[in-house]
């Protein structure tokens, strides 16, 4: 069932951990399939590189599991994933690491501002990156902290945990996401330590939202 699907979310949970995005079996990724409404979910405590196809297992909203072939539970963050699809149903993917800078942020309870333009990529409508609060991993209260964030943007830092992320199209475009977040964070973090702790000059949200693709660009007439 949904195996290319299924293919796809392990493929980007294997390069989360070669790139570093998810240590020691850390983070979770998951994928809906828009004709069953089904999710793909990545199992709890296995090394990404030992993942196979069949090890992912595939769930409906309402936390049932309906194929798990190998025996292996989902990830214990399951429910806040399924709080996402339910909360925004335009969102096919969800991504979630523990990547140094973003959870350094995310400890520290600090949202991320604009200090690149980039971020209008994000969907960030406060020109900020978010922090949900905190929520005990695996728990409902996990489920529900991020509830209000991801109305706020595509992406968010998790109190005291780490990196979210979801796409409106696949798990390649949200983990993708994910990785702007620490690379933002990274940039963040070094502006502050280059400035002796001063905050940067940032972009607002009027600014980021008046992007527009250039029409001084033009392209040939089709027939």
């Amino acid at each position: 069932m949904l195996e290319e699907l299924k293919r796809r979310v392990m493929e980007v949970a294997k390069k989360a951990q070669r790139e570093g995005m998810c240590k020691h079996k850390s983070g979770n990724f998951s994928a809906r399939d828009k004709e069953t409404g089904y999710v793909v979910i990545t199992p709890t405590s296995v090394d990404r590189e030992d993942l196979q196809v069949r090890d992912m297992v595939v769930m409906d909203l309402d936390a049932n599991v309906i194929e798990n072939p190998t025996g292996l539970r989902p990830t214990s963050e399951s429910l806040m994933h399924l709080a996402i699809y339910k909360t925004r149903p335009d969102v096919m993917a969800v991504a979630h690491t523990h990547s140094q800078y973003a959870t350094t942020f995310a400890i520290l309870n600090k949202p991320i501002p604009a200090v690149v333009y980039e971020l209008a990529n994000l969907k960030c409508s406060k020109a900020r990156i978010p922090v949900a609060p905190y929520g005990r991993p695996g728990t409902p209260a996990l489920a529900e902290s991020v509830v209000e964030p991801i109305h706020e943007a595509d992406v968010c830092l998790m109190q005291g945990h780490g990196a979210l992320a979801v796409d409106e199209g696949t798990i390649e475009e949200a983990y993708l996401k994910v990785c702007y977040v620490e690379e933002l964070a990274e940039l963040y973090y070094h502006a502050l330590t280059a400035n002796n702790g001063k905050e940067p000059e940032v972009f607002g949200p009027e600014e980021l939202q008046s992007w527009a693709y250039p029409k001084e660009i033009k392209f040939p007439h089709k027939n």
